[in-house]
């Protein structure tokens, strides 16, 4: 677990700097105008949303940690990139080849801990894993802004790019595929955890493809649910510094401390969240309200934002926190309603939806902040996304073991 949450925080780290570089002068270095900006953070998405489903095939069939080690590799290249490239075309491309690379990591992760935790551990496996989200953005915010004061934007980009490709070869050395691949668990302990979740897909229904698996209920409703949520995470995640920066005129360094707040809230609550929800054994109870307490938030940072800047600054905290919170039970749902042959492209499936929606999140939000001067507009974009979120979630129903 502690590699697979470096290495979910690298891939964040590398996505969601952008922000950083944004509010930092990106676009007028450059000479672009706001809508380009805006399309410019929101192209990675149409990246990441390309190749989710073979590589949770290639993963399933062949090796997660293989390609986990390639993807660390091409996105830690692409990353520094963005610091290096001036031509907008050529900076388009290169992001959009970022999100292809990063597209591979999240298939491959939740694959690989299918193959190693059961379903009384796998809502905190998951949040394990997503918690390389708020705390990447949590550090990463108090901190990048203090690295472009001093080196500037362009180097930033590419000393938060470096990381990754070091890193790449370290995962190589240390991730294991299956308990069987594992020189330090005792083959013993490798036999009877492989029972243990064979046990579980014996109960589960058979689908022997991932066209039948689309036929089973709940899974277009994960996707779309997903795509509403997803379109709030991202677009505050890309553009939380401009939204701060625009409601209140502080420095760069500031802004970034200032960011870190409802992300740090995010960490606490999905560790909270997903430990009850493996003492409950229950998913979608631990999933809607949240979501639509985020939304309701934001609605109040949409009301207050133009004349209370701290009223509408907590309730972004507590907006991002329930935002996070039930990112581990949420990625619980499908291992246990789906066999494994097909659990990870379905995921996958679900996740592209969710890029889908990050791509609508991030230059939707980004727009209407270029074209209001203010972040009022974009609150209330992400307010009726995540209450769609929410309740589209309680449609699911309520199946065993979800």
């Amino acid at each position: 677990m502690p590699a697979v949450f470096v290495t979910y925080s690298l891939a964040y780290l590398g996505r969601s700097n952008f922000g950083f570089g944004a509010a930092a002068g990106l676009a007028a270095a450059l000479k672009m105008t706001e809508s380009r900006a805006a399309f410019l953070g929101s192209v990675f998405f149409l990246g990441y949303f390309l190749f989710q489903v073979p590589a949770a095939s290639y993963a399933t069939r062949k090796s997660a940690a293989r390609l986990v080690f390639f993807a660390l590799i091409s996105w830690g290249v692409f990353s520094a990139l963005t610091g290096v490239i001036r031509e907008f075309w050529l900076l388009v491309l290169d992001r959009l080849l970022l999100g292809v690379a990063e597209s591979l990591i999240f298939p491959a992760m939740l694959v690989l801990l299918t193959n190693w935790f059961t379903r009384t551990e796998r809502s905190r496996a998951n949040a394990v894993l997503m918690l390389g989200n708020p705390v990447t953005v949590t550090w990463m915010a108090a901190v990048t802004g203090y690295l472009i004061k001093a080196v500037g934007w362009q180097m930033t980009f590419i000393l938060e790019g470096i990381p990754s490709v070091l890193w790449a070869f370290v995962w190589v050395l240390v991730a294991r595929d299956r308990p069987s691949d594992a020189s330090w668990l005792s083959q013993e302990s490798g036999q009877q955890l492989a029972r243990a979740l064979e046990l579980e897909q014996s109960v589960l229904p058979p689908s022997g493809s991932l066209s039948a698996a689309l036929r089973a209920p709940g899974v277009i409703l994960l996707c779309v649910q997903y795509f509403f949520w997803s379109f709030g995470v991202y677009g505050l995640v890309l553009w939380i510094p401009g939204m701060i920066r625009s409601g209140s005129a502080r420095r760069i360094e500031t802004v970034g401390l200032l960011s870190a707040a409802p992300f740090l809230l995010g960490v606490i609550l999905m560790l909270v969240v997903a430990y009850f929800s493996d003492r409950a054994l229950h998913r979608k109870v631990f999933v809607w309200p949240f979501l639509l307490l985020s939304g309701a938030a934001f609605f109040c940072s949409y009301a207050t934002a133009g004349s209370h800047f701290w009223l509408a600054y907590a309730a972004l905290i507590v907006a991002g926190g329930a935002m996070y919170a039930p990112y581990g039970p949420f990625f619980a749902i499908v291992p246990e309603m789906l066999p494994k042959n097909v659990a990870g492209e379905v995921m996958a499936l679900v996740n592209s939806c969710g890029a889908l929606g990050g791509f609508a999140g991030t230059w939707l939000v980004g727009l209407l902040q270029a074209l209001t001067g203010n972040s009022r507009a974009g609150y209330l974009a992400m307010s009726i996304s995540l209450m769609l979120a929410g309740a589209t979630t309680l449609r699911l129903r309520n199946a065993r073991h979800s």
